[in-house]
């Protein structure tokens, strides 16, 4: 069984210091075997964001760890920083690869990233990032289950969130279900759901299915959501599990489950 916590726009900076401690304490009671984090850590891509980022990370000491920018964590006022070296903080405070990926069993998982330094907040897909995303899921035609993280949704479930939409994502998603893609997750918008693709596109070549993350520590929660993570099991039945804090209690609860298969 693979288990990974999936950890959204927690925008380090506006962090809420109760919803942190909630956090890690579970990660220490789940212990999953990954800790996925797509995107948008910080809320201004500012150095102290970040080492406040590492900190908290430091602290869970994950096993294994995948990482993707999002559109915060490029400098927006520093326009020189922006321009020449949009990625050096993260890279400097994570890993220096933008893209990563992670196989545990019969689990892979590959990360993209999705954002540009000359958009503020859209998401952009090449095709040459399409077709090398679809040539590691082929290569891995072992695995019981593909997952693909990125930022920006590539479904959503808003008439108002239509403008989020990742560019390229049709095109994505379809390259994708032909080579064996089962999830694509991801983040930007702050609102957690999940949501059928062959619903959108009958025609796609497999079923698959968009899962979407909440902001997980930050006041810029919406639509009356509060912080919220995905812990999603790729056990016999594949789970997405929603935990959503819980201002009374200080905790994460268990907010609800969407069976997958």
């Amino acid at each position: 069984m693979t288990v990974l916590l999936q950890v959204s726009d927690p925008h380090f900076g506006t962090e809420r210091p109760a919803v942190v401690a909630a956090l890690e304490a579970l990660w220490r009671e789940q212990s999953p075997d990954l800790l996925l984090l797509t995107g948008d850590i910080t809320q201004r891509a500012r150095v102290q964001e970040f080492r406040a980022a590492r900190a908290f990370l430091d602290r869970l000491a994950p096993q294994s760890l995948l990482a993707i920018p999002g559109n915060h964590d490029i400098p927006l006022f520093d326009l020189w920083s922006r321009c020449l070296h949009p990625y050096r903080r993260f890279q400097r405070h994570f890993q220096p690869a933008l893209d990563g990926e992670f196989r545990h069993g019969d689990v892979q998982v590959v990360a993209v990233n999705t954002t540009r330094w000359y958009r503020h907040t859209d998401g952009e897909l090449s095709v040459e990032q399409i077709a090398r995303v679809a040539e590691r899921l082929r290569a891995a035609d072992q695995a019981r289950c593909r997952v693909v993280a990125v930022h920006q949704p590539v479904a959503v479930t808003r008439q108002s969130d239509l403008n989020n939409l990742l560019h390229g994502h049709e095109a994505a998603v379809h390259a994708w279900a032909e080579a064996g893609a089962d999830l694509i997750v991801g983040g930007h918008i702050h609102l957690p759901f999940v949501v059928p693709l062959r619903e959108r596109w009958p025609a796609l070549a497999r079923p698959m299915w968009a899962v979407q993350a909440g902001t997980a520590l930050s006041t810029r929660v919406r639509g009356g959501v509060p912080n919220s993570v995905n812990l999603i099991d790729l056990g016999a039945q594949w789970q997405v599990h929603r935990w959503d804090f819980d201002a009374e209690t200080d905790r994460f609860v268990q907010a609800g489950t969407t069976l997958l298969r």
